[in-house]
């Protein structure tokens, strides 16, 4: 069972190169590690040439973080892929207690773990509404985004089966994927804190995009795409329509009719119809 780990980055010298630390610090070290600069136009690409052959730098224009996710997995030489953001960093023993489990039991595809939570430095507490789970989880993930990338080591079929990370969706394009990846195959989840996911002053996709806008598209999506039960697309609907309306209401208040209209137009075409 041999390990890539993917780092994409886009102008973040600092942040990435603490990334780049927690995974040469892994007491079950990757036995590769790839980071994609997604065409910064800072000092990235010299931080990470800095670490020499420890790192396997891959440039290309930019084009956002699935495209970067996407060339990594591409040159990846393992079957087994592990990722991370670079601003979010692994604890040193996250690849030996995925890897060990694996081993143990080697029916399940992904495996991720639980996070801890820091923002400007400071822990931050999660609520119920985050709780997670293993099995077949496709359910719990209509809601949000339960499996962080950062978090996951999975093996290469799955992608196979289920398809890249949507270069369409600036933001997230996590949430669509671990859908699709739900509804294939079971997930094991490790419910040990082994990745630090960080906010602070430095820009973020997450603070960028109006996220409902991006979870209505990938709900669309799989009722447009995906061979889904029933049940699951009984699931799939009333979860868009709570999205829908939440982010009608939002764009209403703050005077941006159009996007209400819009969110308004897919809840009746694609939930009020059926």
């Amino acid at each position: 069972m041999r390990i890539s780990a993917i780092i994409p980055v886009y102008n973040r010298p600092e942040q990435v190169t603490l990334a780049i630390d927690s995974v040469l610090a892994q007491t079950r070290p990757a036995d590769e590690l790839i980071v994609v600069d997604d065409g910064s136009s800072d000092a990235t690409a010299a931080a990470v040439a800095g670490y020499g052959d420890r790192v396997r730098l891959i440039q290309q224009a930019h084009a956002g973080v699935s495209a970067a996710r996407n060339k990594g997995i591409a040159e990846a030489r393992f079957e087994w892929l592990a990722f991370l953001d670079s601003d979010d960093q692994w604890k040193p023993n996250k690849l030996q207690r995925q890897f060990d489990r694996l081993q143990a039991e080697p029916e399940w595809s992904l495996c991720y773990t639980d996070e801890e939570w820091r923002k400007n430095g400071r822990w931050m507490n999660q609520s119920k509404h985050h709780q997670k789970y293993s099995g077949w989880i496709f359910t719990h993930c209509l809601a949000l985004c339960l499996i962080s990338p950062s978090s996951v080591l999975v093996h290469r079929r799955v992608f196979d089966t289920v398809g890249m990370f949507d270069t369409d969706l600036p933001a997230c394009e996590d949430y669509d994927l671990w859908l699709r990846v739900c509804l294939h195959y079971p997930v094991l989840f490790i419910p040990e804190r082994l990745i630090i996911k960080q906010a602070g002053g430095w820009p973020q996709l997450s603070t960028q995009h109006s996220l409902d806008r991006f979870r209505i598209l990938a709900l669309i999506k799989l009722l447009q795409q995906e061979l889904l039960s029933a049940d699951q697309q009984q699931q799939t609907r009333t979860a868009l329509a709570s999205k829908c309306r939440i982010y009608s209401i939002g764009c209403r208040k703050h005077g941006r009719n159009e996007e209400a209209l819009w969110a308004e137009q897919m809840a009746q075409a694609f939930c009020e119809s059926q």
